[in-house]
């Protein structure tokens, strides 16, 4: 029998349950889901290179941002999570080709012989790879050839990054094949960056590549934001009652440069007032005591949006405290005030280029009248069209779930959990 068949075997009779439930939960529908998932891509794989019949599988998850809303890039913090979707990959190890398949896509063919950047390859997968490539060779780590073929439920266009998931899942797989597993997660977020940055074009921070990699809960303290502070939280939200929703309005992003690239700008300007290239160390009662000042000059919603900054770097904190404390509705309720921050102060939730679409404010109405005074909700990463996050009781979720695929249509609200680890050898 062949380690493929084996390996297919020992998933769908149970023998790597205990695997599957540390990456996706102890539901015992999920386990069944993920038990036929892994035996698909294993089939694939086998239909694709039937000349290999060797394989490990690799996981890296997609992330959620929980506060911190537009802070990263005025040198802010931030509290982001795995999530229990993910792109696994089916691998195995060859001499000098590197041969990434995706499912639904075509793959991206190389050798370790020709890793250099190409201008034309950049907003590719190929320039991912090459880029990781490079920066393991630079940092002094191994590199080698190897097959994959990935599959992934991490939705895009939904702030859960599926493109550090597949950064984060390279970087394993190169890893454990050729390092002995021994770069450590934050090295591999770090490798995922530059690979995005230098080698896709993209000037991304390294809060998605860390979330990713690192896994469960994780505050990020952008400071040095060469050198950033990562504290990881040890908190199992599958015991907490609650279930994470992310809610797909289904709006239009087209357009939205402009809005996005207005917030850092604006709070840019106040920082320059007092003297800084960005908010990070400049106080609520600064920004107070000069409001008349900073809305002459750069007008009233650059002034609320420093506020919102400033507000939302404690917020973390206090998120981080509560779920160290296992405080959590503390946590719930700093989570809220994080939302409405964003909604009233950071002013994210709907474009006002065009008023008449503002599905984030539907949804969040809708989860207020639903929950009440119970859970929790917010924008989601980005903001103005797009995804919005809410926590919700286990008693409540059907009613809850119910309500928004009523608004937004079936499946718009994504039940999810967080998961624990980051990029990792699943099963072998």
């Amino acid at each position: 029998m062949s380690n493929i068949a084996k390996l297919k075997n020992d998933i769908l009779n149970g023998v790597c349950d205990s695997a599957l439930s540390e990456l996706y939960g102890s539901a015992d529908s999920v386990i069944k889901m993920q038990r036929q998932r892994y035996a698909e891509a294993l089939d694939e794989f086998n239909k694709i290179y039937p000349e290999y019949t060797e394989v490990s599988v690799f996981s890296a998850p997609g992330r959620t941002e929980v506060c911190g809303n537009h802070t990263d890039h005025n040198n802010g913090k931030c509290l982001a999570a795995a999530l229990n979707l993910d792109v696994i990959g089916v691998v195995a190890k060859c001499e000098k080709r590197l041969e990434v398949l995706s499912k639904g896509f075509k793959p991206d063919i190389l050798t370790t012989d020709d890793i250099t950047f190409k201008k034309e390859e950049q907003n590719s997968s190929i320039s991912l790879i090459k880029g990781i490539c490079n920066s393991f060779l630079e940092r002094g780590y191994n590199i080698g050839g190897f097959v994959a073929y990935t599959t992934s439920n991490v939705l895009k266009g939904s702030g859960m990054s599926s493109s550090a998931a597949f950064e984060v899942l390279v970087c394993t797989i190169l890893n454990h094949l050729y390092n002995d597993g021994k770069i450590d997660a934050v090295e591999v977020a770090q490798i995922s960056q530059y690979a995005e940055n230098v080698f896709f074009g993209k000037p991304c921070g390294l809060l998605d590549q860390t979330a990713s990699s690192v896994g469960g809960f994780i505050t990020i303290d952008f400071e040095n934001p060469k050198a950033p502070v990562i504290d990881k939280i040890d908190f199992d939200f599958e015991k907490s009652g609650y279930a994470l929703c992310i809610v797909d309005t289904g709006g239009n992003h087209s357009d939205l440069t402009g809005e996005y690239a207005a917030i850092p700008v604006e709070m840019k300007n106040v920082a320059s007032f007092f003297g800084k290239e960005t908010l990070r160390g400049i106080t609520l009662k600064e920004v107070l005591q000069n409001a008349k000042a900073l809305r002459e000059k750069f007008g009233d919603r650059a002034v609320l949006r420093a506020i919102h900054f400033v507000n939302e770097n404690d917020r973390v904190d206090m998120q981080s405290k509560a779920l160290k404390e296992n405080d959590f509705d503390a946590f719930l309720n700093t989570t809220k005030k994080s939302g409405f921050s964003s909604y009233m102060y950071l002013q994210n939730v709907y474009t006002s280029l065009n008023t008449s679409e503002q599905g984030l404010s539907l949804a969040l109405a809708v989860s207020d009248n639903i929950l009440k005074d119970r859970g929790a909700y917010r924008v989601h990463g980005g903001g103005f069209a797009g995804t919005i996050q809410a926590f919700v009781p286990a008693d409540m979720l059907e009613e809850y779930k119910n309500a928004i695929d009523e608004v937004f249509g079936k499946d718009s609200c994504k039940v999810l959990n967080i998961r624990r680890h980051g990029g990792v050898l699943a099963v072998k």
